[in-house]
């Protein structure tokens, strides 16, 4: 029988093969101590198993709270550890619950993260994974060769349905390929879903007819499942393209439900991934992280961005971005959304460090703040990666192209 693997990043002030034993049967089918009816025959068939273990260092100091040590030693060691998938079969809920159940709580570990998953092949390709991808979403909207360029509505929260679309109209004339809604609205006071997705839809579809392009809008329709339904449908009788859900905040069965519909492109935002992830030894690292939710069906799935406003390393980003790139054994791949203050400046690093252009990347204040205005900003943008792209440098692309100059006077002094 096909098994799963998890790789974990741990910190104990115990024997290491120990702890590890201790989280493979906590994990599976053992507890701290031996039970009847936990056979020979039972444990070979359904017990976690140690694949590996690699000491890395010891400390003085443990990561987080757990058990003390009496010499104040802590080692960390990466290890692997492998479930039979007929522990869980098909079901992702309980593949969470095997790969990061309890495992957290145990005194054992002064920290404990997992760093990546190895999937099976019968595994992923049981999973439909993204309907749409990077493939289905540069047919959506018609971009080639270049980075889908987007943005989000903002203030984001307490415009009125007529001022978002009114917005949206400004965008689209500006050649905007991707408009999200913020991850704070779904349905507001003055904003209901149903009288925003007619109010952007009506603009989207109108400039659709004009000029043959169709803006993607990702509407926010993160609630209870039969509610999502509901706005899923709501936004195919528009004409839409896109739905936005709140990965963290909706969970793995709600997603995965939403997204076997197959009709909209959906696009994954992981707010509060801080929360999983900040810490060196607690959570999930990103590449563990999106294959659950690429198995799931999301399309698109936020990554942050190089020289970002938050936390998060340049180099975490790029592991990141190639982790969506990196096809599953069914073939799917995911778009990485590259956000999180970004600007033209950026562009030129983040292709120097990717060396790709399927991404999808988004700018609030870098294009609605743009002294030309959101079609200065647009332009600046596009004007940014194709210099990257050619191999150009930042002064050389301010020479070339006025918009591009004006948004490095504006953003470069504060990036």
């Amino acid at each position: 029988m096909e098994r799963i693997t998890g790789r974990y990043f741990i910190e104990t002030p115990f024997d290491v093969e120990k702890a590890a034993q201790v989280l493979a049967g906590e994990q599976s089918s053992g507890t701290f101590i031996a039970v009847p009816g936990e056979t020979e025959e039972l444990k070979a068939r359904f017990a976690a198993r140690v694949e590996s273990i690699t000491h890395l260092e010891t400390v003085n100091s443990p990561a987080i709270p757990g058990a003390s040590s009496k010499h104040n030693l802590y080692h960390r060691a990466n290890i692997e550890v492998s479930w039979s998938i007929e522990n869980f079969g098909y079901n992702l809920p309980t593949l969470i619950s095997t790969l990061q159940g309890n495992l957290y709580e145990l005194s054992q570990f002064t920290g404990l993260k997992l760093m990546d998953i190895e999937l099976p092949e019968a595994y992923s390709n049981y999973f439909k994974g993204p309907r749409f991808g990077i493939a289905g979403c540069r047919q959506l909207t018609q971009v080639y060769g270049r980075p889908l360029i987007g943005t989000i509505i903002k203030p984001s929260i307490g415009m009125t349905p007529m001022q978002t679309a009114q917005l949206v109209q400004v965008l689209a004339e500006a050649g905007i390929d991707f408009i999200k809604d913020d991850e704070l609205l779904s349905e507001s006071a003055n904003s209901s879903f149903k009288d925003r997705v007619d109010a952007v839809m009506k603009v989207i579809n109108n400039h659709a007819e004009k000029t043959g392009k169709k803006v993607m809008y990702a509407f926010n329709i993160s609630d209870e499942v039969d509610s999502m339904l509901r706005r899923y449908e709501y936004i195919i009788n528009a004409g839409g393209t896109c739905a936005m859900i709140s990965l963290n905040s909706v969970g793995l069965a709600g997603v995965k439900k939403i997204a076997d519909q197959g009709q909209l492109a959906i696009h994954g935002h992981r707010n509060g991934w801080g929360m999983l992830n900040r810490h060196p030894l607690l959570g999930i690292e990103f590449p563990a992280y999106q294959k659950l939710w690429r198995l799931a069906g999301v399309d698109q799935i936020h990554v942050n961005g190089i020289q970002n406003k938050f936390w998060e390393s340049d180099d975490s980003v790029v592991r990141s971005i190639e982790a969506c790139l990196k096809p599953l054994a069914n073939g799917t791949t995911i778009l990485p959304v590259v956000s999180s203050g970004q600007w033209g400046g950026q562009a030129f690093e983040t292709y120097r460090r990717t060396h790709t252009t399927d991404l999808l990347y988004m700018a609030g204040g870098g294009i609605m703040a743009h002294p030309d205005g959101p079609d200065g900003g647009v332009r600046a943008l596009k004007q940014a990666w194709e210099g990257a792209v050619d191999g150009l440098m930042q002064d050389e692309v301010v020479l070339r192209y006025p918009e591009f100059a004006n948004s490095v006077k504006k953003f470069g002094s504060q990036a």
